[in-house]
């Protein structure tokens, strides 16, 4: 994502920071617009059908304008950086207060992991998707969408109790260094990152480039499929199992 600034795109920063003015407003949404894009194609993986892109789009442009409103270009701070944080969260936001994960699919997610938990006690060791679907009579598509969505809806929950949890201690006027790493706080934090690094270097070849091109280099599904030969949804089903293999192996360690 390029931030090349043209005469009309400085000129309209100038004219925005000065006077707000609408239409130089409109010349930077046009601009940074990608942008919105990008993080609603990262923030879509996963999550079910019923949640719209539109929507995501909507929710993140508010982000954008956020962004647009509170960035003082005076700060050493590239404004694709900030806008990138402003519309992330507003999107998560965005979905938090909506109820996206149906109850079909939260009672689905229940009967998944309770068939998974059956089968690992009977077989004794990991199971396959394809033992899952067999056990519930799904395909392993389904046991694979099913699985992201409850994952994603649980890393939303998670994320909102830490904001709630920062909130209530905020109301104490106790201020937290966040750039100062408490010891044990630092050797927790790089047992998982070794944890983690074992984990994915034991996902095929396909599943570490996805990863890596994903996560790593920031590329979307498209670009990664443009990358790797292989159709957008390929490159999303490639996705879909390496994260349900590491989801697997990451909570049978914390």
């Amino acid at each position: 994502m390029g931030n090349e600034l043209t005469t009309e795109d400085q000129n309209a920063w100038n004219l925005w920071s000065e006077t707000r003015d609408a239409d130089a407003g409109n010349v930077l949404i046009k601009k940074y617009m990608p942008l919105v894009s990008f993080h609603v194609q990262r923030i879509s993986v996963g999550l079910p059908r019923s949640v719209s892109k539109e929507e995501l789009n909507s929710l993140g442009l508010m982000g954008l304008y956020d962004a647009l409103k509170k960035f003082d270009p005076k700060r050493d701070l590239k404004f694709d950086t900030y806008a990138s944080f402003r519309i992330r969260g507003s999107i998560i936001d965005g979905l938090r207060k909506e109820d996206w994960l149906s109850r079909g699919t939260r009672e689905k997610s229940k009967k998944i992991e309770a068939a998974i938990e059956k089968l690992e006690q009977q077989k004794m060791r990991n199971i396959t998707i394809e033992e899952v679907a067999s056990e519930l009579d799904l395909t392993p598509e389904e046991v694979y969408t099913t699985m992201n969505e409850h994952f994603f809806a649980n890393v939303l929950s998670i994320d909102e109790q830490l904001n709630d949890q920062e909130e209530k201690e905020g109301s104490t006027y106790a201020i937290r260094d966040d750039k100062t790493a408490i010891p044990e706080e630092k050797i927790v934090k790089d047992e998982l990152i070794k944890e983690m690094v074992e984990m994915i270097e034991q996902l095929n070849e396909k599943e570490q480039l996805v990863i890596s091109l994903f996560y790593k280099e920031e590329l979307t599904l498209t670009e990664i499929g443009q990358v790797m030969n292989l159709s957008t949804s390929r490159i999303s089903q490639i996705h879909s199992k390496a994260i349900y293999r590491l989801r697997q192996s990451l909570e049978k360690i914390i």
